[in-house]
């Protein structure tokens, strides 16, 4: 049986063509943009309204976009000897045998602890300022959750690739997306109508993957995954384009994931359903940290 995420997205492909889907994402940003702007603006604290408040600018280099994301695509797993590595428990004894019996060492219970260390990668990688420096973004709620969403999909496509088993897993890393997202609505200052709130969301949720999918097929426009992106991530106003200074970051940002794309095709099985992965760093870090 397939997975609430998988089959949203099964359904939403096969509605036609990537014009087609384009314009449904188009059109959900505009419905849900004013509510965008009215969690950005509800409770939100001030340090975290841009990149240039709040944040450490001595920790995080200025990007040179244009040599970024150019190298060969590597596998993202993790070091054996990696201190960023979270491991199985492996108890012994009476301690083991008692969480046998609770079935702490299920298919199921490992799964979902697999998928707490996904998410983990990914809100790692999307609440740090450095993403939001390199492709000059302020840290509001809407950017948030569309980085959020973005990671989101490059993580479930990866798991799609080991079939039914990866769908299933997905499903478990969705659930932990939905509750994190229900308490970040929360903490925006949402508190009345939370359920309709997080129906939009997923709307856009599924809209997003489904574009983001499309832009990626043989068929699709070269810079298809950049218009994607302008819509998704940096646009405010669906109608209008990006300026010159605005689609050299986006071409940088549709370099990122194409990168990220490959590099999480390449990265085994075993590293993707433990979570011992991590994406491109995007800022510099201690040679002993940083990605094998």
């Amino acid at each position: 049986m397939l997975s609430r995420w998988s089959r949203a997205v099964l359904q939403m492909s096969r509605g036609g063509s990537q014009v087609k889907i384009l314009g449904f994402v188009d059109a959900q940003n505009a419905v849900l943009s004013q509510n965008y702007g009215n969690v950005a603006a509800a409770s939100m604290p001030s340090s975290v309204d841009s990149v240039g408040k709040g944040f450490d600018s001595s920790a995080v280099t200025t990007a040179k976009l244009d040599k970024l994301f150019w190298s060969k695509p590597s596998s993202l797993a993790l070091a054996k000897d990696s201190p960023l590595r979270i491991e199985e428990p492996n108890y012994e004894g009476i301690r083991r045998f008692l969480l046998k019996l609770m079935l702490f060492y299920s298919e199921q219970s490992k799964s979902i602890r697999g998928a707490n260390v996904i998410y983990k990668r990914i809100i790692t990688q999307v609440d740090k300022p450095a993403i939001y420096n390199v492709f000059s973004l302020e840290k509001t709620f809407k950017t948030t959750f569309s980085l959020l969403v973005l990671h989101m999909w490059l993580c479930l496509r990866r798991l799609k690739e080991e079939g039914k088993e990866g769908v299933e897993f997905g499903q478990y890393l969705y659930e932990i997306y939905n509750h994190d997202l229900e308490l970040r609505v929360s903490k925006a200052g949402v508190n009345l109508l939370l359920t309709k709130w997080m129906k939009d969301l997923e709307k856009i949720f599924y809209g997003n993957i489904v574009a983001y999918d499309a832009s990626l097929l043989p068929e699709a426009g070269k810079d298809d995954l950049s218009n994607v992106l302008w819509r998704n991530v940096f646009s405010d106003d669906t109608g209008s384009g990006p300026t010159a200074a605005a689609k050299h970051v986006v071409q940088a940002m549709a370099r990122y994931v194409r990168r990220e794309v490959s590099c999480l095709s390449l990265t085994d099985k075993e590293a993707m359903f433990t979570g011992n992965f991590t994406f491109t760093s995007l800022e510099h870090q201690p040679p002993n940290l940083a990605r094998p």
